[in-house]
């Protein structure tokens, strides 16, 4: 910090939490920041890194950057007051110049991050083509991987002397703290085993429970019956919107290790009346039957690249418009899923599958970026869609005359599959995974796809 005269655009300094944190919230974009956001992992790139260690029999590893905002550089002027009791006797009226972030600028996140990645760039690391929080050094045969989240960082490689000299360089840099073993991360339970890698949420679903008085209700066996029609319900009870909000919420949060909720709690959050609350407390009494379930990630698995797609055509009762599911695999475990009601009325079963292919085959191309940063190539990646009239027209340019209604946008899918980067492929009803993300199933149809979707 330097000393500069007293302007008008003074910021006052506090302690939060023991770290250093402005006040005042008075910045002005353009003048006193122009970027403030840092790229964070997504949910699909910790999958699929937990799948690739696990089969190659990495362990991972956790460490937390202290104070990490506090080390990033700032390129802006910004200015604060002196902090109370610590002003300077022959300067009093003046101001400090930051030359580094505090907790509470705007800023302070992207400065951190760009402080990092130039620290691991300078010691050899290779930064992810398209997961800008993915690093890779290679080191002869050896492979260290460290994905960034904001100030948590989790590692592993095949040579534990390569894990321990990057925490060394690491903690001579900024000031660390090893957490060990990854065991906890974003809400993420973590069990790491020679037979796989486990990734769960029992605490927080017995939390859960207790929160919404549901620790004692009768078990169910699915989240929804296949008899519950839940539409609009304009002459229903009225509900405790904050409450309700609050139990939604709260499944949300639940659905990265959990892709057999993630229909019904999406189609749940749409209108909240009694028969929705109802529906919702079903969603608690299957969580109730299923404390443990959560996603394994085997160690003797490959690493093939499978997706599924399909989609309920007019399924929503209260628009009509059809909702569609996908699901990527990598070997035997899901890795990412989407359930997503489509923003228009699709005007034939066709344009409803196609539409959902479409959006698989996007998520398909994103995942073989990312893996190619892993050293992993592929041929032709199948997606599965149980949809003869969609796969013809993903694979017959010809038929455009009678494709005319659906929006060229979509068209990308029957573009890639020309230049081989994907295939579309017949799969039967009953063995299409993305089912589960689309209507409610009967029992046994719903326990055989959760099964494949967990990896068992």
């Amino acid at each position: 910090m330097g000393f500069q005269k007293q302007i008008g655009r003074g910021w006052g300094c506090g302690e939060k939490q023991g770290k250093t944190c402005c006040q005042g919230f008075c910045q002005k974009e353009g003048i006193d920041y122009e970027e403030t956001f840092a790229p964070v992992a997504r949910l699909e790139a910790i999958c699929i890194l937990l799948a690739f260690v696990a089969l190659k029999g990495f362990k991972l590893f956790q460490m937390d950057v202290k104070s990490a905002f506090l080390n990033g550089f700032i390129e802006e002027e910004v200015y604060i007051r002196q902090p109370p009791g610590f002003e300077h006797p022959k300067f009093p009226n003046q101001v400090f110049k930051l030359q580094k972030a505090l907790y509470g600028l705007k800023q302070a996140p992207r400065a951190w991050y760009e402080r990092l990645w130039k620290f691991l760039v300078d010691q050899g690391f290779q930064m992810g083509s398209v997961d800008k929080t993915l690093f890779l050094l290679k080191h002869g045969k050896d492979l260290l991987i460290v994905q960034i989240y904001m100030d948590d960082i989790i590692f592993g490689g095949s040579s534990h002397a390569l894990c321990s000299k990057f925490f060394e360089q690491m903690s001579r840099e900024f000031e660390m703290s090893m957490m060990g073993e990854l065991q906890f991360f974003l809400g993420l339970q973590i069990r790491q085993t020679p037979q796989g890698t486990f990734v769960h949420q029992s605490k927080y679903m017995r939390d859960l429970l207790r929160k919404f008085e549901m620790a004692y209700a009768l078990p169910q066996m699915t989240p929804m019956s296949t008899s519950t029609a839940l539409d609009a319900d304009e002459d229903g009870k009225e509900v405790d919107q904050k409450v309700y909000r609050g139990m939604i919420g709260s499944l949300l949060y639940l659905t990265p290790t959990r892709p057999d909720i993630q229909f019904v709690v999406d189609l749940c959050a749409r209108v909240p009346r009694e028969s929705h609350r109802t529906a919702v407390k079903r969603i608690l009494r299957y969580i109730k039957f299923t404390p443990e379930f959560g996603l394994w990630y085997y160690a003797d698995s490959s690493l093939s690249l499978l997706g599924f797609s399909d989609s309920d055509h007019a399924g929503c009762r209260i628009d009509r418009r059809s909702t569609f599911g996908t699901c990527q695999f990598l070997g035997t475990s899901v890795v990412s899923w989407s359930s997503r009601k489509k923003s228009s009325v699709a005007t034939s079963t066709c344009e409803a599958e196609y539409v959902a292919a479409a959006s698989c085959c996007s998520q398909i191309l994103w995942m073989l970026a990312t893996l190619r940063d892993y050293g992993l190539t592929y041929g032709r990646i199948p997606i599965l869609c149980d949809s003869s009239s969609a796969i013809s027209v993903a694979k017959n340019p010809v038929l455009h005359s009678r494709t005319k209604h659906i929006n060229v946008r979509y068209h990308f899918l029957r573009d890639n599959y020309q230049k081989g980067m994907i295939d579309i492929v017949k799969v039967a009803s009953e063995n299409q995974v993305a089912d589960i993300l689309t209507k409610p199933l009967d029992l046994e149809t719903f326990a055989r796809l959760r099964g494949k979707g967990s990896g068992r």
